[in-house]
């Protein structure tokens, strides 16, 4: 499985205005649960957990395991209402999830056998583009990571996103170009002296061309 979030959550009977802003007095967001072919559920989630989700990023995009009393529902994130002035969280939505639900997720990339790829063992740099990807996914079948076998690379190459095998059932949120998740290069130093080497080089082919001129003319 991809990472997932845990959190924990309260189920709640008091709906309305004034029920919200008497939990918002303890430290709690409300929020609510639908879908799935179920009747939606109010609840309560702590705002520091919340806070702290959403300060970390891609808490929308990202699978959320969420226990309420003595059972786990797998959901996403649909809504987070924030205060305009204070821009702090006062509701949240969450989607259960169906065996047929497709949803967005980012997905980690990993890269296998730095040690034996070409590139890398030319003097090659891996350079990470995208760490992790966007992804179109069933929610019963979630990859746990896209897979670059660093082997078939070699230096001076871009690994885009063509490069990688997608699951079956499976396809990129970015739609209509072979985006670049990483490339193999020389690394700057290495560039530089590589520069600098030819540079020295050529002075010496020019400073002997003018010695050979200045012998010419001394014969002359």
């Amino acid at each position: 499985m991809s990472d997932t979030i845990n959190l924990q959550a309260e189920l709640r009977s008091n709906v309305g205005k004034g029920a919200a802003r008497s939990v918002r007095r303890q430290k709690l967001i409300p929020g609510v649960i639908y879908g799935a072919g179920k009747s939606p559920q109010p609840l309560t989630v702590k705002f520091n957990e919340l806070f702290k989700l959403l300060k970390a990023g891609k808490f929308k995009s990202t699978l959320i395991e969420l226990k309420i009393e003595d059972r786990i529902e797998k959901v996403i994130c649909r809504d987070v209402q924030k205060d305009i002035v204070k821009n702090l969280p006062t509701h949240v939505d969450f989607l259960r999830l169906s065996e047929t639900s497709r949803i967005n997720l980012f997905i980690p990339v990993e890269f296998k056998n730095h040690s034996t790829s070409p590139g890398i063992k030319r003097g090659g740099v891996l350079t990470v583009v995208r760490p992790e990807v966007e992804l179109i996914v069933n929610a019963n079948a979630i990859p746990s990571e896209l897979e670059v076998d660093l082997n078939e690379f070699e230096l001076g190459d871009t690994i885009n996103i063509s490069n990688i095998s997608l699951p079956k059932g499976v396809e990129t949120a970015i739609k209509g170009r072979d985006f670049v998740i990483a490339n193999i290069q020389s690394p700057s130093g290495l560039k530089s002296a590589e520069d600098e080497a030819d540079g020295a080089e050529e002075t010496g082919e020019d400073a002997e061309e003018n010695s050979n001129e200045d012998v010419e003319k001394e014969a002359n």
